[in-house]
């Protein structure tokens, strides 16, 4: 399924590919480089549907992803391309 997300900053596509029960594989253009990136979470679609709708803020929606993978549902930045822009924490 691809679902278009809006921001006050940009418009993006988001690949949403069923894997396994209660997972999911997510294709998102980086913020940064414009590459498509992938990740898999341990969510549903429908809890993603339900965040896009309503406007949730990412850590109230899932409290249950750590901080790389919430910051790559909303900018498809993955935590290499991070580390490599901004350094290592």
């Amino acid at each position: 399924m691809i679902i278009e997300t809006t921001n006050l900053s940009n418009t993006s596509q988001m690949i949403i590919e069923h894997v396994a029960e209660n997972q999911v594989r997510i294709t998102k253009a980086s913020l940064l480089s414009g590459k498509q990136n992938q990740m898999v979470l341990p969510v549903r679609q429908g809890q993603i549907e339900y965040w896009i709708d309503t406007c949730m803020l990412v850590q109230d929606a899932f409290p249950q992803l750590d901080n790389d993978q919430r910051e790559f549902l909303i900018s498809g930045i993955t935590p290499e391309e991070w580390d490599a822009t901004f350094g290592e924490e």
